[in-house]
Parts: C-alpha cells; structure tokens; sequence
C-alpha cells in the first residue's frame, strides 16, 4: 500500500485554471462562491487530536494579532480536532483562545512513544508516527488504535468500503462500553466550546454515518446541536449517537482535511495539523495534495500551512497528548504572526 506525505513546505499557492474532478459528497449549493461574488474566501481547519487542536488556534491567533483576521470566512469547514477549532472560533477572539489555552492548568507528561524507523500513522486519517512496541496507558491506547484502524484501511477496496468498515467496527466497539461515555463526551466537547450556538456564517462540521459510511457535513439547518455535531467529527474509534443515528470521526471522510467542501470558493486556506499526509492507497485520490489540486484546477486559489520541522513532533503519536498543547499553540502563534504578511494580500486582497 503506497502512501505519501504533502509537500513540506510550510506554504504553497498556486493558481491555475480548468475544471475539476468531482469529489462524493461535496455541499450541492457552491454558487455563492464563485469569483466576483461576496462570498469568496473558504477557511478548512484539518484534524489533529488534542495538540493539533492547540496549533490551529495558535496559527489563528499569531494570524489575528499580525492584523490578518480568517475568522471572517465565507465558509469554514472544521474536520476532527478542526472542528473544535471552528466550533470556538466563532465563539470567542482568536487572542482569548490562545490565552485560555496558555492558561490551561499542566498537564502530567504522557509516556512518549519510542523513535523506531518505519513509519505509522495518525489517529484518524493523516500524520505520520513511528510504530511501537507494547506499552501501557493512553500511550497505548492510541497505537491499538492506530493499528485497528490501519488494518481496516488495508482490507477495504475503496474509500466507501473503508467508511463502512470503519463504521462497523466502532458500532461494534459502541455495543461493548459503558453507556456513560457518551454522556461524558459531549460533555467534555460542551466545555470546550466557548458558546453552544451555531454561528451566522456558514460553518461545515463533517462526520461520516457508522451504519451506512456515507459522509455527512452538519451546518446550522441540519437540526443538529452544535456541541453534538463537534462531538461526531471527533468521535475519534467510536460512534457517537444522535436520535437514532450513530456518527464516527470526520478524518475518514476522506482525510483529515476534507478541502474538498471549499470548492468553487475563489481563495481557499488551508491549516492542517498532520500536514496533509495519507494513509490510504494513492490510487483513492483522498489525500490532501489531490484536492487541493483540484481545488486549483478549478480556478481557487490555494494557500496550506503546516507545522514546521521544529514542531512537527507534536502531532502524530503524541497528538492526544494534552501536556503539549501549550508548546503546540506557541509553535502555531509563532507560524502565523510570521506568515501574516505573506498571506495578508492573499486573504484580503
């Protein structure tokens, strides 16, 4: 199964023309984004867990401080751990949230998992780790994870056969666990968000159907509670229930970005966590150097950020690990207040 990680450069933009291919499940509804009209600029917030969650709001915050505001957005689309961050942008100042993570009382430093030289991959569908020998604790947790999941990936045909195998698996994994984790959850997704309204502007949260794998994007004509909808993007190996439905992660829609919901958005931004990189077989065309071609060719213009090189271990195995969220979102600040100037003309222009 070949993968291969996006580009590492911390910002490429390009703009060219032509048509797109056409990605499943994208919203209906892009007029409003065509060029020359009033909503042109798309924000996407990939997946990340815990400290990819820290990094967005610290890109976000250095941007917002540096004078360039994307919580403006015509659309925002929040994957995972991005959809948290969508979720609290629209909620609070990019600047509190920065402070309040800053603030946030230490964490006890997690196991971290050894260096080896093979390669792995992240919680839900991007990022690259090492694997690792046997361990105990959260640290472990996170590899069976990850190694449940993978072999999932390797046995499935297609990018809807993976959706409805990784459904399967955590409606199974649902039937076996304490009926109060749900509960729990939502209720940790709730005190994370700094208000339980949907915003005016138009923001897509994604999560994938656990029974039938079709993917889903909530947005506040869904009839679907904010705090519930954050809280099935990043239900991470289980299914979060509502109603009757069960709902898992929005990483395995197709990756941990999902920048194909931005199409036919005239400038496209893109912030993702694990840096655009794949799992899944080339061959699917999911992975984030693919959209964001397609993006391109059909006339947006497109500008990523990822961790630089000196964070880059931040994400992957240690994504969950909240004694690093700290150092996360100081690395993000960083990036954005150093970015701002160059994207400034983009965002704005």
């Amino acid at each position: 199964m070949n993968t291969t990680p996006f580009p590492t450069q911390p910002v490429t933009s390009t703009t060219t023309s032509g048509q797109p291919s056409s990605p499943q499940n994208q919203p209906q509804d892009n007029s409003a984004a065509i060029p020359g009209r009033s909503a042109e600029r798309a924000l996407v917030l990939g997946g990340g867990g815990s400290t990819g969650n820290a990094w967005l709001i610290g890109v976000i915050a250095g941007m917002f401080d540096a004078g360039m505001d994307v919580t403006k957005s015509d659309l925002t689309v929040g994957t995972s751990a991005g959809s948290t961050a969508a979720a609290q942008i629209a909620g609070a100042s990019p600047s509190e949230l920065y402070a309040a993570v800053l603030a946030a009382p230490p964490q006890p430093q997690r196991q971290r998992p050894p260096q080896a030289n093979s390669t792995q991959t992240s919680p839900t569908q991007s990022g690259p780790m090492q694997p690792q020998p046997a361990q105990s604790g959260p640290a472990r947790q996170v590899v069976d994870h990850l190694e449940r999941t993978q072999k999932i990936i390797e046995a499935s045909t297609d990018p809807a056969d993976m959706r409805r195998r990784m459904g399967a698996a955590a409606l199974e994994l649902a039937a076996t666990a304490d009926e109060s984790r749900q509960r729990q959850w939502r209720e940790t997704v709730a005190s994370r968000l700094p208000s339980l309204q949907w915003p005016q502007r138009k923001v897509l949260i994604t999560a994938v159907d656990a029974r039938t794998g079709n993917a889903v994007q909530f947005d506040r004509h869904s009839g679907v509670e904010l705090v519930d909808a954050v809280a099935a993007s990043c239900a991470s190996g289980f299914a979060y229930g509502i109603g009757d439905d069960r709902y898992i992660d929005g990483g395995y829609r197709s990756n941990a970005e999902n920048a194909d919901l931005a199409s036919g958005y005239a400038r496209v931004l893109v912030l993702s966590p694990f840096g655009g990189r794949t799992r899944t077989p080339l061959e699917w065309g999911l992975h984030l150097e693919t959209q964001v071609a397609e993006l391109r060719a059909g006339g947006s213009r497109v500008e990523t950020v990822i961790p630089d090189s000196s964070s880059e271990h931040m994400f992957g195995a240690n994504a969950m690990d909240v004694s690093m969220r700290p150092a996360a979102a100081q690395a993000g600040y960083e990036q954005g207040r150093a970015l701002a100037d160059q994207l400034n003309g983009f965002w704005n222009g």
